[in-house]
């Protein structure tokens, strides 16, 4: 607060105006604009000011406005009057009380009432207030402190039908499995039984009330013991997260839509941090930010509930990652091979390749006992839709789940949909299983974060970003590793996309995530359109777990393919403009071209590894030298069909060994130069 804020606050004080007077004048003044504008112009006469204040304002409130507000201090009312009621409770040491009722209650439940109070609170002086609310249908609602005691019909006949919904679906299920054999008179016994139970249950829980709404953010007052991450529930039924503790307010992110809730309304704690209900009937499916289907295909049961911020397990539990996760894509798993436990980030500009890669990756998990989890942060729906599509035909949906927080949803949706996904991959990590989630995508996790937090008044920082954006996404990753045999075995492995702008990979946030990540794969936008594809830069691209993560046989197969690479990128920008080429320099040419040629891959076409180790060692081995390169792909493609027909022990030894001996070395040859004839 401002200087004069705080005179005019303390003035309030001074002068001890009923708090019902406040409200009253905020009321005026915020739907009244006019009356703002006119009290703050200096061209109308005092005597006209006056006639407006004594007017329309509460009396407790004309020495206030005529001595102390000025010119356009009025303006500053608004947020003056919003600190008062704190203020008034705090000099007064008093508490103020709220009793909602149907039946108004006698006076002897009154002074029952106080005295109750009075025991709860261990204080001297009561305000009660009693407020006509037909909509709790019956009983009374007592809102206290920050504590509230329900004992309305409302909510126990809610309470009732929560029950009798669970029942139901409990009978259902029974029936379904043949446990029970019954008819629709035992579901009239259990509606009978409830109904004959049915009571009204004090329920106390410490609530609070918006002090401020607007733009999807609640400034709440009371609840002084909620948690940081915690859900609460408004009276409309609509959830929110707590994103911020400040001395006398907390801020509140809404969950869906604020329609129906005003300045005043009460707020619940839940108690529990925000979550999403997790089992394994989430394989297949397609959910939101929350863990609620939104693909038609009926409600999920919830087996266990996941926190979606959780604390990444400790090196501890941890274990090397020395397992590989097969891309099926020939340069990726060559040069950058990916582990299990491993975070990855595929990075380049728009329509350059990201997704194909990831989407790849997906589906060459079929039959590996991988558990898949796509999230799809501000994306087209029509976009997600087409993966989810792509998935289907190639039938990895069956082992994949698809969290969407689509581009028209908030940016609360979209700023928790990475992490209800990694709780979803944790629930199956924790089975002991081995699960891989892309996160398409973090640049627009990070400008979801940025428009909430600006919302919560969090102040920018370097490119308007705030100073925790690093924290977002370093907590997101790190949650991803691969677990030691005491805490399970399962992994959990990480492919973040970031989108740059211009290929400039020394942005802030692709700064950020390629300093919290294992390596990164670079996409280029001129590789693509020359038609390179994957358009992988082989000079920017790395794996920080390298050959850990590669099996022998590719270790051995891809030799110096990425230096081969680097001496024929160099040696063809030097030689473009030259006319005479000795021999050893045409030959480097023709093999880089050749390798340039192999690593090409069409969309939805991963390899399997034997052929990969295959086509590595014929190329590197000079078995391909004679081959055109516009050829190249063909005689790829015909010299496997050869193979899986006459080499099968070859194909037998590479998928079981996972080792390239000298005598398998020497079967391949005489494979291909027989094919050649």
């Amino acid at each position: 607060m401002s200087d004069l804020e705080k005179e005019l606050l303390n003035e309030l004080l001074r002068l001890n105006v009923p708090q019902e007077d406040a409200e009253e004048t905020k009321k005026i003044i915020t739907d009244c604009k006019d009356v703002v504008d006119t009290l703050s112009n200096p061209l109308v006469t005092a005597e006209e000011k006056r006639g407006i204040v004594l007017q329309l304002f509460p009396e407790s409130m004309h020495r206030f406005i005529l001595g102390s507000i000025r010119g356009r201090s009025i303006e500053l009312l608004p947020e003056v009057l919003d600190e008062y009621s704190g203020a008034l409770i705090e000099k007064q040491g008093s508490i103020k009380a709220i009793v909602r009722y149907v039946t108004p209650l006698t006076e002897s439940q009154q002074n029952d009432l106080r005295r109750f109070i009075m025991d709860r609170f261990v204080r001297e002086d009561v305000a009660v207030e009693y407020r006509h609310d037909p909509d709790i249908i019956g009983g009374f609602i007592l809102n206290a402190g920050d504590v509230e005691y329900d004992k309305s019909y409302r909510t126990a006949l809610r309470r009732m039908k929560k029950n009798l919904h669970s029942k139901a679906a409990e009978y259902t299920e029974r029936k379904e499995n043949k446990a029970l054999n019954g008819s629709v008179n035992d579901i009239i016994s259990v509606l009978k039984t409830e109904v004959k139970d049915f009571d009204v249950k004090t329920g106390a829980s410490e609530t609070g009330f918006i002090a401020r709404l607007g733009d999807g953010i609640a400034q709440v007052r009371g609840m002084n013991s909620v948690m940081y991450g915690e859900l609460v529930e408004f009276e409309t039924g609509i959830r929110g997260i707590v994103q911020n503790l400040e001395e006398k307010t907390i801020g509140v992110v809404l969950l869906g839509d604020d329609h129906g809730l005003t300045e005043g309304a009460s707020v619940v704690r839940t108690g529990k941090r925000a979550g999403v209900g997790v089992s394994t009937e989430l394989l297949g499916r397609v959910v939101d930010a929350l863990g609620s289907p939104i693909d038609g295909l009926g409600t999920i049961s919830a087996e266990d509930y996941f926190p979606i911020e959780r604390e990444a397990p400790g090196v501890i539990e941890r274990k090397s990652v020395n397992v590989p996760l097969q891309t099926g894509i020939l340069a990726i798993d060559s040069m950058f091979p990916i582990g299990r436990g491993q975070r990855e980030l595929i990075i380049g500009d728009r329509q350059t390749g990201k997704t194909s890669v990831a989407v790849d990756t997906i589906i060459n998990q079929k039959d590996k006992d991988v558990v898949c989890v796509y999230v799809a942060i501000g994306q087209k729906s029509s976009t997600v839709a087409q993966v989810v599509n792509t998935l289907k035909k190639y039938g990895a949906m069956d082992y994949s789940v698809v969290v969407s927080a689509s581009a028209s949803e908030p940016a609360p949706f979209q700023y928790i949909a990475p992490y209800s996904g990694t709780a979803i991959a944790e629930y199956f990590m924790s089975k002991g299983r081995d699960v891989l989630i892309v996160y398409d995508d973090l640049s627009k996790h990070a400008a979801a974060y940025r428009a909430m937090s600006l919302l919560l008044h969090r102040p920018p920082g370097r490119e308007a970003y705030p100073g925790d954006v690093f924290y977002l996404h370093s907590r997101l990753l790190e949650r991803s590793c691969r677990l030691d045999d005491e805490h399970g075995g399962g992994s959990l492995t990480a492919l973040p996309i970031i989108e740059t702008l211009a290929g400039d990979i020394s942005a802030y946030i692709p700064t950020n995530v390629i300093s919290i990540t294992d390596g990164q794969i670079f996409l280029e936008s001129e590789l693509f359109n020359a038609g390179q594809r994957p358009a992988v830069n082989y000079g920017l691209s790395v794996s920080r777990v390298g050959g850990a993560a590669q099996t022998k046989a590719m270790k051995k197969a891809a030799g110096n393919l990425r230096i081969d690479l680097a001496q024929f990128k160099e040696m063809e920008i030097f030689t473009q403009f030259s006319s005479e080429l000795d021999q050893s320099t045409t030959e480097l040419l023709n093999h880089g071209r050749m390798l340039t040629e192999l690593l090409k891959q069409p969309l939805y076409n991963p390899l399997p590894q034997y052929e990969q180790v295959i086509l590595l060692y014929a190329a590197q081995h000079g078995l391909l030298k004679d081959i055109p390169v516009n050829e190249i792909k063909e005689y790829c493609t015909e010299l496997m069909n050869y193979i899986r027909t006459y080499g099968q022990d070859i194909i037998r030894e590479l998928e079981q060994e996972k080792l390239l001996t000298d005598d398998l070395e020497d079967r391949i040859e005489r494979i291909v130069t027989a094919f050649e004839e």
